[in-house]
């Protein structure tokens, strides 16, 4: 089956950046609300408890990648049989993950008071906290998660956005409501199981009601059970390095300076995931037209693709990223106050930080549609254990700055450097890595460049509060773009992207059955 990928990637873009705009306001109220009603150090211990159970949360996407990779197979041999029985093996392996993690999360309980820094709120239970977080964490995985992987593999990741939204808006409007009526933390967390809860319910409603061919039966193959047991392999292993990166920074802000400083950390931190997970929704509503593609298109179609996606979206990962190193002190300001302010230093290195993320993103949607994650383990662990030394070093000595050194350490030294060879040794095969990593440094020294003449002009702003930054964004919108496109618009990447896109367009426009 050759799956319409141009009209579900527009279609998942659509509904994703729609689902996203709206949720923005609501996290962003609700944090602003808690920050005023309970304090910083709440928000603290809110950022402490979801970077464990996320560290507890990588014993699954192992699983995850390696079966919706088999599953992009069965779907382009129409074998309906196969991914019934990989739904099922998908069951049983969610009930035992669920399992370790509530039995592993309950074994951190008697070191909780140990990854504090200082004191922690006196009307607070650590241990009934965490619990609240751990059941959440694990209720997903004892009812019907693992049919969104169903949704994923046909590229319908719409399914899941609307189900995602309507149940999040639900769990923000009650936090409000708690948090300015009953004033109380446990009360606002109680919301959180209940909207799991639910989400997983409509999950397996709406799954069921648009593939309804489809059901938990049957078994694999001993050789597909060993396939995706090596992937997993290397897929956990890849998680773990994820982690690394992203969930152990708040465990050492919090055990070397403390909550306040974990949520000072956090607001920054929330601007820069919010931009990723704006990103994000492009890229995986690319991820299954990817497998589908690799499945039946040549090397050479999808090494275009993946370069004119990766021109268009470098270009909005360096636009964003001058966004955030002129709005995000002003923003800040005006949002939470000078008092919780990060060095102008500190600032840029989130800047830094977060397009170094994106510089891999595109990359990746062939990595993880090749299901190549066994041969990317060494990467994998060099930079997991690279980035937990230097955080522990690093954060000890230069405190947040030194967390922030440490995984741009690590991400372009070792993730960035190395890990993309990976993907061109064992799949585009006929394609330089050097002139792939030569081009990457191109657009980093043009963002740069754009960035400096930008923010040189924003300093000159001598407004204050909203006036500031809407005079801000208005540069911001206006004057990067217009540098980038003077910069590009002669070089062949732009020539050959616009003649993609129009390509694309045109493909949707009758029916979107081609790519």
């Amino acid at each position: 089956m050759k799956l319409e990928r141009t009209k579900n990637m527009a279609r998942n873009v659509a509904y994703g950046y729609l689902s996203k705009i709206i949720l923005m306001f609501f996290p962003f109220l609700t944090r602003s609300i808690f920050i005023r009603v309970l304090g910083a150090e709440y928000l603290g211990l809110n950022g402490l408890f979801s970077s464990i159970l996320t560290v507890l949360n990588m014993t699954e996407l192992g699983f995850a990648s390696a079966i919706v990779v088999h599953m992009y197979r069965a779907i382009a041999a129409d074998d309906h049989a196969g991914i019934n029985a990989l739904l099922s093996y998908y069951r049983k392996i969610y009930h035992g993950v669920g399992l370790v993690i509530l039995a592993v999360g309950c074994a951190l309980i008697p070191f909780l008071p140990k990854l504090i820094n200082g004191s922690w709120p006196s009307d607070i239970s650590l241990t009934a906290v965490y619990l609240v977080y751990l059941f959440d964490t694990c209720a997903s995985y004892f009812l019907f998660a693992y049919y969104a992987s169903l949704a994923s593999a046909f590229q319908r990741d719409d399914l899941m956005i609307r189900v995602d939204l309507f149940t999040k808006i639900l769990m923000y409007l009650g936090q409000i409501a708690l948090l300015l009526t009953v004033r109380n933390y446990y009360a606002y967390l109680a919301i959180l199981p209940l909207c799991t809860i639910g989400r997983n319910l409509c999950t397996y409603l709406c799954v069921r009601k648009t593939f309804p061919r489809y059901s938990p039966q049957g078994a694999i193959s001993p050789q597909t059970r060993a396939d995706i047991l090596q992937k997993v392999k290397g897929a956990v292993i890849g998680r773990v390095s994820w982690v690394c990166r992203n969930s152990f920074d708040s465990v050492f802000i919090s055990m070397f300076l403390g909550l306040t400083a974990t949520a000072i950390y956090g607001n920054y931190y929330y601007i820069m995931n919010t931009l990723t997970a704006l990103m994000q929704i492009f890229i995986k509503s690319v991820n299954a037209g990817a497998g589908n593609s690799i499945e039946l298109e040549t090397q050479a179609k999808n090494h275009r693709d993946m370069n004119c996606m990766n021109f268009l979206y470098m270009w909005l990962a360096g636009w964003c990223s001058i966004c955030m190193l002129c709005l995000y002190q002003p923003f800040m300001t005006l949002w939470v106050g000078r008092d919780m302010l990060l060095p102008v230093s500190t600032m840029v290195l989130f800047c830094v930080y977060f397009y170094l993320l994106k510089m891999g993103d595109v990359l990746e949607i062939y990595a993880t549609a090749k299901g190549l994650f066994w041969e990317r383990r060494h990467i994998a662990i060099a930079e997991g254990i690279g980035n937990i030394t230097l955080n522990y070093f690093l954060g000890k000595h230069f405190g947040i700055a030194g967390i922030l050194w440490a995984t741009i350490l690590t991400v372009a030294g070792i993730g960035q450097l190395f890990g993309s060879r990976v993907v061109f040794r064992h799949y585009f095969t006929d394609y330089s890595v050097n002139r792939y990593l030569l081009r990457h440094l191109k657009y980093a020294l043009i963002t740069t460049a754009v960035g400096a003449v930008t923010y040189a002009v924003c300093s000159r702003v001598s407004l204050t509060g909203i006036p500031e930054l809407l005079a801000i964004g208005t540069i911001c919108a206006v004057l990067p773009n217009c540098l980038y496109l003077i910069i590009l618009c002669r070089t062949g990447a732009f020539r050959d992207t616009r003649a993609w896109t129009l390509e694309k367009l045109k493909n949707l426009r009758k029916g979107g059955i081609k790519s």
